[in-house]
């Protein structure tokens, strides 16, 4: 069975509804009212260049896949092109302000077209109701010079004392840098196409002298306070910071992005949303510097004072290549993490897999509940599950004894509290430094740990790592299951190869169930 995940005007993704992590069965045929438009291996389909207003038969035809079905692109109000509006597309002349003039003359329910070209352009702002389209090698380029990118405020007040948030990093309220592509309390903007956007940070200061800057630096594309917000196609590469930050924003979809870059480049997460509620994150491919995917809150201040979790967030059918972790959750967390469903997704080459942290500290509004994480592959990722409430990174007293004690300590505001952690069906091999390493506070020790179905096996080349990041670390090599602070552990169908040592340690807990650990 085929699902329709997105249609615009010229673009439409869909899935194909199956058991298997990211790659599809087989190969299979893409024919478009008939005729053959290209071979796939993989889940997630794309189609481009269509028309709008337009309905298609959409056929996917294999040894074992035979779907069919009728699709209508969406109708726009007009199309115009940023040649018409003077960019010029050499890579070398500034287009700035032809873009932008397209941007703002384009009515509502228009789209604004890039043919193929390099658009060298400093921040940019959109507007709602409108389309951007890349064509296939159109790529829009970031600008250099550090000196020439706006600066945002952290936070402005309003007459009746409203704080109105504009800049952020790290969970807290930051003057930033704007980013490449900015949105502001917009609503109803997609951006499709096979083109590019480049952050070109690699060739400025961003990534070299990022820790002596006053002002945070830019992302790549920032939703701020944003409604229906769609993604689809476009390989988003070299961003000063993260790649994708929605920021408090409702209804945002990511569909078949590839999101690169080096791995040596400082916190190029790929997409960070940030107290955001209704995510999707679908089809899409990750290789960057910093996590692939990290879901995050606020860190102390945001996390108490607006106390919004980021809510129903859905990641399917993503290939993970290389990123410190695949999905991540924190660490800034301060309002907490619910309704999250990780499934049919790879991993590959990532120092962890599933990785959860957070710290004393970020509050009593740090509640993370109902996540399962399900159907799941990993290859060489040296750590496949990590719950971490001793992280030690970010924070001014991460070296506290408050963050890195070992005693049972008072439970108050500052103390978080984790649920249910499900994670099934999943294989994961040449791990190298522990099957799982899951740590839970003394006085709030996690809730429940469900292990079903898995298969962890290790290299046998495992060389020793750190499985968390936190104070007094040591260095591990095939550690087997390890848990400490966890109320009630489920362990059931779980098979670990090659470890050294007890394929299972676990301390501190209420209830154990671990007869079927193989």
């Amino acid at each position: 069975m085929v699902n329709i995940l997105f249609i615009s005007a010229t673009s439409a993704c869909f899935e194909l509804n199956n058991d298997s992590p990211y790659y599809a069965p087989e190969h299979f045929k893409v024919l478009l009212n008939g005729q053959e438009v290209t071979t796939s291996e993989i889940n997630v389909i794309s189609l481009f260049d269509l028309t709008p207003d337009t309905t298609y038969t959409l056929s996917l035809q294999g040894e074992s896949i035979d779907e069919t079905l009728e699709f209508t692109t969406k109708g726009e109000r007009c199309a115009i092109n940023v040649r018409d509006f003077g960019a010029v597309g050499d890579g070398v002349h500034d287009d700035t302000t032809a873009i932008q003039t397209a941007i703002l003359w384009v009515p509502d329910g228009g789209r604004v077209f890039f043919p193929a070209g390099t658009y060298l352009s400093r921040p940019l702002t959109l507007k709602s109701h409108i389309t951007i389209e890349l064509s296939e090698g159109a790529t829009l380029l970031g600008w250099t010079k550090r000196e020439d990118y706006p600066i945002m405020p952290g936070s402005v007040f309003a007459q009746d004392g409203e704080e109105i948030y504009y800049g952020a990093f790290e969970g807290d309220p930051r003057s930033m840098y704007q980013s490449l592509i900015t949105a502001h309390f917009a609503e109803d903007i997609t951006i499709v196409g096979r083109g590019c956007v480049d952050g070109n940070a690699g060739n400025s200061d961003f990534w070299t002298e990022f820790r002596n800057f006053p002002d945070a630096r830019p992302r790549l594309m920032f939703f701020n306070r944003c409604k229906d917000i769609r993604v689809h196609g476009v390989h988003a590469c070299n961003s000063p910071s993260w790649q994708l930050h929605p920021y408090y924003s409702e209804r945002v979809g990511f569909y078949d992005v590839f999101i690169s870059a080096p791995k040596n480049s400082p916190n190029t997460d790929a997409i960070d949303p940030e107290s955001c509620d209704h995510v999707d994150i679908i089809g899409c491919r990750f290789s960057v510097g910093d996590d692939c995917i990290a879901i995050k809150s606020g860190r102390i201040e945001l996390g108490r004072k607006l106390n919004k979790p980021a809510d129903h967030h859905t990641i399917r059918n993503c290939l993970m290549d290389f990123g410190h972790g695949a999905v991540t959750l924190g660490s800034e967390i301060g309002a907490g993490v619910r309704n999250l469903e990780v499934c049919r997704c790879w991993f590959r080459g990532t120092d962890r897999g599933l990785r959860i942290k957070a710290r004393r500290g970020r509050g009593k509004n740090c509640r993370i509940d109902k996540v399962t994480f399900e159907n799941i592959r990993m290859e060489g990722v040296l750590t496949p599950i990590v719950i971490n409430l001793w992280y030690n990174c970010c924070d001014p007293d991460r070296e506290s004894e408050y963050v890195w004690s070992r005693e049972h300590l008072p439970v108050d505001d500052r103390t978080p509290w984790f649920g249910s952690f499900h994670f099934r069906n999943m294989e994961c091999t040449d791990a190298e430094v522990a099957a799982c390493y899951i740590d839970g506070l003394p006085e709030a020790p996690i809730e429940e740990v469900t292990l079903e179905d898995i298969s962890i096996s290790f290299s046998p080349d495992a060389k020793p790592g750190i499985p968390m990041m936190e104070n007094f670390a040591k260095p591990r090599c095939r550690l087997g299951l390890y848990l400490d602070n966890v109320k009630r552990i489920c362990i059931q169908d779980v098979k670990v190869e090659g470890q050294e040592g007890d394929k299972l340690i676990a301390n501190h807990y209420e209830t154990l169930d671990a007869e079927s650990l193989q």
